[in-house]
């Protein structure tokens, strides 16, 4: 109930109630536990209002630029793509994985900690697609390699598919798709067989593709519809008749980030 109010994802929430920062009615919570709508819940003492009807998430696909970290705390004061998203008026956006601070390309959000975690767990083994310009060109022992596995200091890793783009001069772009979402993994792979990557950009999440005509710094709303099929959710019959009327592509946003 609390990860579908957006207050956290659920992994989070399983450590509040682990740490004690969540009670029902007064008591510590326990992981697991059933509640109901005369229940009280409180995270950190805050009373949290929850909803037991089903509310149909909330998705933007972002094109993140270079240049912005994804979180909301950065020691180093960068840019966030969060200063960059509408405001909610309850709960709070939710970042589906990562892209480091100089990888561009989709970014997923949701104010739904369960889909925010279908999205992310591996048991979903939710394939992610780039694009990848190398310094350099793979030769077919190295291609090899990382369709069939290499070692990395975390674990095995490989490419689902490794796709020649073309190229010119010393650059040369590829196309690969993985199931994981490790910490610079793509990177770390290229690197392993010793090309540097000089460009890097997700365009594909899943079945959630990066529009085209969605620049850098832009984002836009994924319709009601979609979402709930993203979430396995049934679509309220009122958006059905809505889409029935109105075929319209969704409307994109530019914003321009907090200034420093």
């Amino acid at each position: 109930m609390l990860a579908q109010a957006g207050v956290a994802s659920r992994r989070e929430i399983e450590e509040w109630v682990v740490a004690g920062r969540i009670s029902v009615n007064g008591l510590p919570a326990s992981l697991g536990q059933k509640i109901g709508p005369g229940d009280r819940v409180k995270v950190n003492g805050k009373l949290v209002p929850l909803r037991f009807t089903q509310r149909s998430p909330r998705v933007l696909i972002y094109h993140k630029p270079e240049g912005e970290i994804v979180s909301r705390d950065d020691p180093e004061g960068r840019p966030t793509v969060f200063e960059r998203l509408p405001l909610l008026r309850k709960g709070r956006w939710l970042a589906v994985g990562r892209l480091d601070f100089n990888t561009s390309g989709l970014l997923l959000f949701t104010n739904d900690g369960d889909l925010a975690n279908r999205l992310m767990h591996p048991r979903y083994e939710l394939e992610r697609e780039y694009a990848v310009r190398l310094l350099g060109e793979l030769s077919e022992e190295q291609v090899r390699s990382l369709t069939e596995g290499i070692q990395l200091a975390d674990g095995p890793a490989r490419f689902n598919s490794l796709r020649d783009e073309g190229g010119e001069g010393a650059n040369h772009w590829y196309r690969v798709t993985i199931s994981e979402g490790r910490n610079r993994e793509v990177r770390r792979m290229f690197e392993a067989v010793g090309l540097t990557v000089s460009r890097l950009m997700r365009v594909r999440y899943g079945s959630v593709e990066l529009p085209t005509r969605l620049k850098r710094g832009m984002w836009m709303e994924m319709p009601e519809a979609e979402a709930c099929e993203l979430a396995g959710l049934p679509v309220p019959q009122r958006q059905v008749q809505k889409n029935d009327r109105d075929k319209r592509p969704p409307k994109m946003h530019r914003t321009t980030p907090v200034a420093r």
